[in-house]
Parts: C-alpha cells; sequence; structure tokens
C-alpha cells in the first residue's frame, strides 16, 4: 500500500503539537504523588531555563519501561537526571539506568536529587560525549533513549539500532521540534537540527526491522519497537 504524504504547511509559525489546555487537563488527570526531588528538579528547569521533558513525558516513558519490563536502559543525555528518575522507578531495584552529560555539575545534581529519592543505586552516570560513552558500553538495551543535541539525532540512532534486544525500545525527544517538522519557513533553533530531526524520523519509520509511533505530547515523542526475530 502506497503512503499518501500531506504537503507541509506553509506557514513561518511554529506550531504547538498539542493544545496547552488539553495538556494541562492531562496532568490534571495524574493524581499521583511523587518524591519531592522531582518538585525540585521541575523548580530548578523552570527557573534556569533548563530543557525537561516534564511530568506527562516523564510518566509515558516510565509507563512504556513497564510496559516492557525493561532493566538496561541507555540514556543518550541525561542532563541532571530528570528522565533517569522515571526509568528508574520503571527498572526496579535490580535495574540499571546508564546515564551521560557533558557537564560534570549535572552529574553533582544528579545524584542529589535521585540519591534522596533512593533511585542513584540504580544509576550509572558517566560524564562525556553519550555517543563515546556507548561505544564503550557493552551488550544490548531493553530502552535506548535519546535526548542529545539534536544535529546528531541520526548518528544515535545509527548507533543505538543494533543495540536494542527483540522487543525493545528506541525512545527520543523533540522528534515534532516546536513543530518545524511540519512547517517550510521556519526559524530554527541552530542551523541544520530540524534537517536532522527529520532525517532521523525518516530513518526510523522506514526502517523495516521497527514498529514506530509518534506521541504529540509536549514536543513529540517517537517510540520505535525493534522487531523480534
Amino acid at each position: 500500500m502506497s503512503r499518501i504524504q500531506s504537503p507541509p504547511i506553509q506557514s513561518p509559525a511554529v506550531l504547538i503539537p498539542v493544545d496547552p489546555a488539553i495538556e494541562a487537563y492531562q496532568r490534571s488527570l495524574l493524581g499521583r504523588t511523587d518524591h519531592p526531588a522531582l518538585a525540585e528538579m521541575e523548580t530548578r528547569a523552570q527557573e534556569n531555563g533548563f530543557p525537561i521533558v516534564g511530568r506527562l513525558v516523564g510518566v509515558f516513558l516510565e509507563t512504556m519501561a513497564k510496559t516492557i519490563n525493561a532493566r538496561r536502559i541507555f540514556e543518550f543525555g541525561s542532563g541532571y537526571g530528570y528522565s533517569a528518575y522515571w526509568f528508574a522507578k520503571a527498572a526496579g531495584p535490580e535495574g540499571r539506568i546508564v546515564c551521560t552529560d557533558g557537564d560534570p555539575r549535572n552529574q553533582e545534581l544528579a545524584q542529589g536529587y535521585l540519591g534522596s529519592a533512593g533511585l542513584w543505586d540504580r544509576i550509572e552516570f558517566h560524564t562525556g560525549l553519550a555517543q563515546d560513552v556507548f561505544e564503550r558500553t557493552g551488550g544490548l538495551f531493553d530502552i535506548c533513549y535519546n535526548d542529545v543535541d539534536k544535529g546528531d539525532y541520526p548518528e544515535v540512532w545509527r548507533m543505538a539500532r543494533d543495540r536494542i534486544r527483540p522487543g525493545g525500545l528506541y525512545i527520543a525527544d523533540n522528534v515534532l521540534w516546536h513543530g518545524r517538522v511540519a512547517v517550510t519557513d521556519c526559524v530554527d533553533v541552530v542551523p541544520g537540527w530540524t534537517e536532522a530531526i527529520l532525517e532521523h524520523n525518516r530513518l526510523i519509520f522506514n526502517d523495516p526491522d521497527f514498529d514506530a509511533f509518534i506521541n504529540p505530547t509536549r514536543d513529540g515523542v517517537v517510540v520505535a519497537r525493534k522487531k523480534s526475530a
């Protein structure tokens, strides 16, 4: 069956994937209590303009990890541990989350936050380029999570796809890039990043070894499942 492709929207505006009122409604449904460290991380992000996935995507990540009983997870880009909080909760006491970030200060912050939440013993944190850490870390993963600089997205996908176990997941944040992927005239954050995300998304959806979909919440999260043999 051939695919019918909709033409890009001719607009210079950045699109909001999900109406803010809908996301506010979704947040109102969560009705859950999390460790105070999570709120502290969110406050730091708001005060410093630091990008985090937020609670809606966090709960989504936790749910995806629990769905496949993930125990070994690699994060390409961890910041100070916000997404790792959700993965570590899902993976349980026997789980291992390999975190990466280029800033040693973020490792210190992550240890403080995740330690107070009782999750640090599930974390293996490396300071340095995520791709280099990944090459030094052997074995297959239940989940590879990508949230590095957007220009590196195609490279990370090519590296990760063969290191995900059958039935495992590749997950990447920001794949709608504030709507820039759907317009023809936009101002990019960094030249070339939108093109890199477009290439990344095409590679995933054209890969016969994966089933993929995009959750449009916040800035778009792609989930690609490695097919079983």
